[in-house]
């Protein structure tokens, strides 16, 4: 790594030239540097807004699962056979799917090398449980804290190693070229604290910026994660499945899921006027025929959390839509009250299953917070380290984003399938579909960085970037960013923000609807052609916020096109979103079914992927294609060995 200035209109702008470049610093990002270093890539640099200030490390849930192969008793596990539970998702790659398979093992062991405690009995077996769309006992955890503890562990060993870290900066471009009739990556641009552009010349870079947690106004994602894919958007990078995401119930005022036992308790629901205080009354009641039939379905969100549109009819999901109902049709606020029992709560009402499991815990005690405290104490405590005592308030709630399983599009080195060099990983890459097992996004993040550390140590590890290459993009791209932060702008990049996430929550979330989608679609380039041609120039937290603006706009654009695509194509409902159709399935009998009917899934579909390809001036091309089916492995021991000794393996896509 060196440092040299580039000169420009009279100012010296930095220059770092680095071999491999890391951007973001969460799990995924973290172990993506390691396994670089440890292949023999030590010119290194990961670049991050700060080690504190990705998901992975302010995120988890009462159970944070994390996904691997099984390693417990006699439950026979295999690749293909976890493989085969990926693809049974939908709109997932067979190679994709056999590779985190493939790798679990490897990257599991690996964060328990580095002192990650992952519960195993007395013989030394990894002990699981079934997750979420998990046909076996692959699931584990350490906690509601999981993902924290590997990247603090991740962390611990890259200053062990001395890998360099730049905190508070953040990506603003990446700089691209043409080679050999294909786009490539050679660096990127990036302001510092002070707002100031710095230049990064790289051989690769590895994209590890999360998921679009500044996309929504309501929001599970940490407050300070507003992800970037839109940079690489911007840059022309393909995506994939980007309409598929997950939501559910969460709290807002201190952002975490509100799953497991904060459900299995069984707390009121309450709804207020907008002040939060007046008009307070319980809303639930008025949708079921018996307390003791809705309080099952709140039970049962405790483990079917994620909104699902297969359990809508006389299913735990229609809980999520009344709760939008009351907060974003209604303009109310939504509370859980963990002080008192729902309206004529009784537990001989309650259905087989939630009376049991609240028996097998010794629970049938008399308030929510009561059986919180005996299943869960930590459930409790969890809220007051953060201000929130739900022993004596309520607990504000809404149906949040939480997790996309698309983004960027990668081949099964976790190269991107369109641009050279540019290795998206974590769950900025779309690897997958509908449906995924609970906990497979933190496997498939670490799976990502020994692939890309892999495929750059055997294929990319030379330097061949040339420094007129790299200026000629640099210059190009300084010019066109110079002008917006030489300009003041017309508005506020806050209120700015807020339209955009208010726009995605509103049409791009769990419920949709095709008169929603165009208009959001039409308004959402409106809105990018006036940052297109607004400035910036203001303090250093103003150019920072709306030079990320930028890419947060384009990247809502492109998601809305490609989500309004999707519903037009016909795909229909499925995984945990729904798509109105006053023809379709009526969601509930004392709904008004004009409103509130959807349409059914097209399941073909699912034997497809969605790519997405943008350009700046707004042409977004979107298409199905067939998805790669599970590949036939040559497992004959001589010639899988040769193909891995002399390289061949590094040769396929």
């Amino acid at each position: 790594m060196n440092e040299t200035k580039l000169k420009l209109e009279g100012k010296e702008i930095p220059v770092c030239h680095v071999h491999t470049l890391v951007i973001g610093s969460g799990a995924a990002g973290l172990n993506a540097a390691l396994q670089c270093h440890r292949k023999g890539v030590q010119d290194l640099l990961i670049i991050t807004e700060g080690l504190q200030m990705g998901t992975s490390i302010n995120t988890g849930s009462d159970k944070q699962t994390y996904y691997k192969l099984a390693m417990c008793g006699a439950d026979t596990d295999a690749p293909k056979v976890m493989a085969e539970t990926y693809m049974a998702g939908g709109s997932m790659h067979g190679d994709l799917a056999l590779v985190e398979a493939s790798l679990s093992a490897r990257a599991f062991l690996h964060l328990v090398n580095l002192g990650v405690p992952f519960p195993q009995d007395k013989y030394g077996q990894f002990v699981g449980y079934k997750t979420d769309h998990d046909p076996r006992q692959r699931a584990t955890s350490i906690g509601p804290y999981t993902s924290r503890e590997m990247c603090r562990a991740l962390i611990s060993e890259i200053q062990r190693c001395g890998i360099p870290v730049r905190e508070q900066r953040i990506v603003v471009s990446l700089l691209t070229t043409e080679e050999n009739g294909q786009k490539r990556v050679v660096g990127a641009v990036a302001l510092d604290e002070k707002g100031a552009l710095e230049l990064y010349a790289s051989e690769n870079v590895i994209f590890a910026a999360g998921g679009p947690g500044g996309l929504y106004k309501t929001s599970v994602y940490p407050p300070v994660h507003t992800g970037s894919i839109g940079v690489a958007l911007m840059a022309g990078a393909k995506a994939q499945s980007l309409p598929e995401s997950q939501y559910g119930l969460a709290s807002i005022k201190f952002r975490w899921n509100v799953s497991g036992t904060y459900m299995q308790v069984v707390p009121r629901f309450i709804s207020t006027a907008a002040d939060g205080k007046s008009d307070e009354r319980e809303f639930m009641p008025d949708y079921f025929d018996s307390p003791g039939t809705m309080n099952s379905m709140v039970f049962l969100k405790g483990y079917q959390w994620p909104f699902d549109s297969r359990k809508i009819t006389g299913g735990s999901s229609i809980v999520d839509i009344l709760v939008y109902i009351e907060t974003v049709i209604k303009n109310r606020r939504v509370f859980l009250d963990f002080h008192q029992n729902p309206a004529g709560f009784d537990f001989k009402d309650l259905s087989d299953e939630a009376r049991t499991y609240l028996a097998n815990s010794n629970a049938l005690l008399d308030t929510p917070i009561a059986r919180l405290q005996k299943m869960n104490p930590g459930a409790i405590e969890l809220y007051r380290d953060h201000g929130i005592d739900i022993t004596s308030e309520p607990l504000e709630i809404a149906v949040c984003a939480q997790h996309n399983n698309g983004g960027l599009a990668g081949n099964l080195w976790w190269e991107s399938t369109n641009i050279k060099h540019l290795f998206p990983v974590g769950e900025v890459n779309g690897s997958h579909g509908v449906y995924r097992p609970g906990g497979s996004a933190l496997n498939s993040g670490q799976v990502a960085g020994f692939r890309a550390a892999d495929y750059i140590a055997a294929r990319y590890n030379e330097w061949t970037v040339s420094q007129a290459v790299f200026l000629s993009a640099a210059l190009t791209t300084l010019k066109e960013i110079g002008i917006i932060i030489g300009q003041k702008s017309d508005s506020d990049w806050r209120s700015e923000r807020d339209e955009l996430q208010k726009r995605m929550s509103r049409a791009a979330a769990h419920i949709r609807s095709k008169a929603d989608l165009d208009k959001a679609v039409a308004d959402a380039w409106v809105q990018w052609k006036r940052l297109q041609n607004s400035g910036c120039a203001g303090s250093a937290e103003e150019i920072r916020e709306s030079m990320c603006n930028r890419q947060l706009c384009f990247a809502h654009a492109v998601y809305l096109e490609a989500v309004n695509f999707a519903v037009k194509s016909g795909a229909g409902s499925r995984g945990s979103c729904i798509v109105l159709d006053p023809k379709g399935t009526r969601a509930h009998n004392r709904l008004n079914a004009e409103q509130w009917s959807f349409a059914p899934e097209d399941q073909s579909f699912r034997d497809k992927v969605l790519e997405t390809v943008a350009s700046p001036d707004g042409r977004v091309q979107s298409s199905w294609v067939p998805r790669r089916q599970l590949p036939e492995s040559d497992s004959w021991f001589e010639t899988a060995w040769a193909a891995y000794r002399d390289g061949v393996i590094y040769s396929g896509k």
